[in-house]
């Protein structure tokens, strides 16, 4: 009897080791895959959220650099430059409601919009972002 419980024992601990181990591998398999659906595998967010989407809308953030009537010049991160074409549809937000008359020279914006052939964007919400916030990124 005392061999057939060990067997019974030494089985019993063979079935938990293989249980536990394949749902850890398990487990790290769903969290690889969900941080690979959230967009933060493989490249760092700021590479991301200037990146066109699936609709070609954009996340594009920088300081304005210039301005007229229908759009905005942002200075990228990257010392480059995006024309924004933004109209009266344009949600235009800060801690209040804004206008095209708060987006001044200097000031830092978030911009979503859809990405244009010329690689300008057309504005669909234009966020006026707090001065001395860090940038996506930083």
């Amino acid at each position: 009897m005392d061999k057939k419980i060990r067997t019974i024992y030494a089985i019993s601990a063979v079935v938990l080791v293989v249980i536990i181990g394949g749902a850890f591998y398990g487990g790290m398999l769903y969290g690889k895959n969900q941080a690979r659906s959230a967009g933060f595998a493989g490249g760092n967010f700021q590479t991301k959220i200037n990146r066109p989407g699936a609709n070609g809308s954009s996340f594009i953030s920088g300081d304005i650099i210039s301005k007229d009537d229908t759009s905005i010049t942002l200075k990228m991160q990257n010392n480059g430059s995006k024309i924004i074409f933004y109209s009266d549809a344009t949600k235009i937000n800060k801690s209040a409601t804004g206008t095209s008359a708060d987006l001044s020279t200097g000031t830092l914006v978030s911009v979503t919009g859809t990405t244009n052939s010329d690689g300008s964007v057309t504005a669909q919400s234009i966020q006026i972002r707090p001065a001395g916030q860090n940038r996506p990124g930083q």
